[in-house]
């Protein structure tokens, strides 16, 4: 299965070695990108029974905070696509990705896809700089990794979307990395990953920014008490000098900064 859908090249111990060394040095926080590290032939399958989602969605978002279409309902992925993403929720693959992140605690993929599976933006569209809930909703385990693989071809680079990464103190983005046909992108999720492409892309608008997004999550993490500082939401962060994302915090997501009543909300849970 592996060969079916993983270029040969990184099969080998000692190239995924190598992988798991950049992907735990990089700044500002754990992450790897990669070129073709999937099969072209496979890729270009995916790319071109990708859906509109504009006409076909699970969500369509236009906040000042992000503008984008997302489909999560595997029922309605095109088989190939839906093939590829059992496969990246597979046993064979969950290994290597534990592997390059040196997590642990066992992987456990999403089978629901919240938040995930395929993602769109158009011209216009955006998403601000963010770090990620921290746990499922519905199951209960914690977010660990986000794996995205990009899918437009003949995407230029002033087209923007581009990923940034930022620094825990939102002073500068540190990394940017490019939006190019099948590149791999992983990184470890906390709440100092941010990330996002805050500005308008300026695409044609027959064209348009797509991606697959899959989220990884642990039972348990070692900075459990730490991340639960935060609300278990998407948290929006400006950038210096700007004030363009809006939190929708309540009286208890700012307690929760408090060690004294989180451990009470512990308590009595």
């Amino acid at each position: 299965m592996l060969e079916k859908y993983i270029n040969s090249k990184f099969l080998n111990s000692e190239k995924l070695e190598e992988i798991k060394v950049k992907y735990i040095n990089a700044k500002p926080f754990p992450h790897i990108e990669l070129d073709n590290f999937f099969n072209n032939e496979i890729i270009n399958k995916i790319k071109d029974n990708f859906p509109d989602l504009e006409k076909f969605h699970s969500y369509s978002r236009s906040t000042i905070n992000e503008k984008k279409f997302g489909l999560e309902d595997q029922n309605k992925f095109p088989t190939v696509i839906n093939d590829f993403i059992l496969f990246l929720n597979s046993q064979s693959f969950l290994k290597i990705l534990q592997k390059i992140s040196s997590i642990n605690e066992i992987l456990i993929p999403d089978p629901y896809l919240v938040g995930g599976g395929l993602h769109q933006t158009k011209k216009g569209g955006f998403l601000k700089i963010h770090s990620d809930f921290y746990q499922h909703q519905n199951l209960k385990i914690d977010r660990r990794l986000n794996l995205l693989l990009y899918l437009s071809d003949n995407w230029k680079k002033e087209y923007g979307g581009h990923l940034e990464l930022w620094n825990k103190y939102m002073q500068k983005c540190e990394k940017k990395i490019f939006f190019k046909f099948n590149k791999l992108c992983i990184f470890s999720t906390d709440n100092f990953s941010f990330h996002g492409y805050p500005d308008p892309i300026i695409c044609p608008n027959d064209i348009s920014r797509k991606s697959i997004a899959l989220y990884y999550y642990s039972n348990g993490r070692p900075d459990k008490d730490k991340i639960k500082e935060m609300p278990n939401i998407t948290n929006w962060k400006n950038r210096e000098n700007k004030k363009e994302v809006y939190n929708k915090y309540k009286l208890k997501d700012h307690l929760r900064k408090i060690s004294f009543f989180r451990k009470i909300n512990n308590f009595l849970k």
